[in-house]
């Protein structure tokens, strides 16, 4: 049975807490022996209290148990907690010995504050990638991955990315099929490679008008068929004129723009996920031809759908 560890401080996020818990927890049920034992770890100990006022009982990080795996939570109080040296002595103490360390969204400040992201490739919640690169510069911040693996150095994105990881950790343990059964209990997605970017199409395009979200949310659902302007117009219950001159001043984009970006998205995530040939998810995301749909990820990502699967495959 592997020990845990979840590094938590006053003020941290709870879900990058409770995240990658619940799926180690989850991992286990039906089985006649639980393969993880979670422990709540905090500098000295006792109740600390998460950023929404929940508090959770922690044993001190001196506890004198042998852990296989740290993950450290994010929040708004590591600023205080990366510049805490015992936690920072442990957490080096521990990779030394060779244990597998992790970080959840900001919880990759209190990583590199040890010294052990130092040329290393990492991530962190998109928002804060800035600031890591510019407090850490000897750290490669990669803002745009749910999460990275550098041996036994793990980073991931924001709040959720953390049961990503976790579910990444327990492939890793114990095979594909249990990571995928724990995915299903959880009702999550299968597991999101670690390749992944953090952005959606959709979400950065937030149009203003249900009109043009709902000709926006059709094209999503139905990639695979040809999308003309006058099937999205007619989603949005408006015509050809009144949608053409919505849509370009909700997005500044034409039609075909974006549904060029999320066809390319939308096999992104299927190319990383390892699932189908090329050309099988050429027909399923509507570009139907392989080299048409080779020709939108150069223009769109600056590399071939090859090249991303090998990366997130690594």
């Amino acid at each position: 049975m592997k020990q845990l560890g979840f590094i938590v401080f006053p003020d941290f996020n709870l879900l990058d807490f409770a995240g990658p818990l619940t799926a180690f927890d989850t991992v286990s049920r039906d089985l006649p022996a639980p393969l993880y034992q979670c422990h709540a770890l905090s500098v000295e100990g006792g109740l600390i209290t998460s950023t929404p006022g929940v508090q959770v009982m922690t044993q001190p990080i001196a506890t004198g148990l042998e852990f296989d795996t740290l993950i450290i939570a994010g929040g708004r109080g590591v600023t205080a907690a990366m510049n805490n040296t015992p936690l920072l002595d442990f957490l080096r103490d521990q990779h030394q010995r060779g244990k597998r360390v992790t970080s959840v969204c900001s919880g990759a400040f209190i990583l590199a504050a040890t010294g052990l992201l130092d040329q290393q490739r990492v991530t962190t919640h998109w928002s804060q990638a800035q600031r890591l690169q510019q407090r850490f510069p000897a750290v490669k911040v990669d803002q745009d991955r749910i999460f990275i693996q550098q041996d036994r150095l793990w980073t991931s994105a924001g709040i959720t990315a953390g049961i990503d990881l976790a579910l990444a950790m327990i492939e890793q343990d114990n095979g594909a099929e249990l990571a995928a059964r724990t995915a299903r209990q959880l009702v999550v997605y299968q597991r999101r490679a670690g390749g992944q970017s953090q952005f959606s199409v959709l979400q950065e395009l937030d149009p203003t008008s249900n009109r043009v979200r709902a000709a926006l949310t059709y094209a999503r659902e139905h990639l695979a068929q040809p999308l003309s302007v006058s099937d999205l117009a007619d989603a949005a219950c408006l015509s050809l004129r009144q949608f053409g001159r919505l849509f370009r001043s909700e997005t500044g984009q034409t039609p075909a723009k974006i549904i060029e970006q999320l066809r390319v998205e939308a096999a992104r995530e299927r190319i990383e996920s390892g699932h189908g040939t090329l050309e099988a998810i050429a027909r399923q995301v509507g570009f139907n031809d392989p080299e048409r749909m080779r020709r939108a990820f150069i223009r769109l990502t600056g590399e071939p759908p090859q090249g991303i699967r090998r990366r997130a495959q690594r």
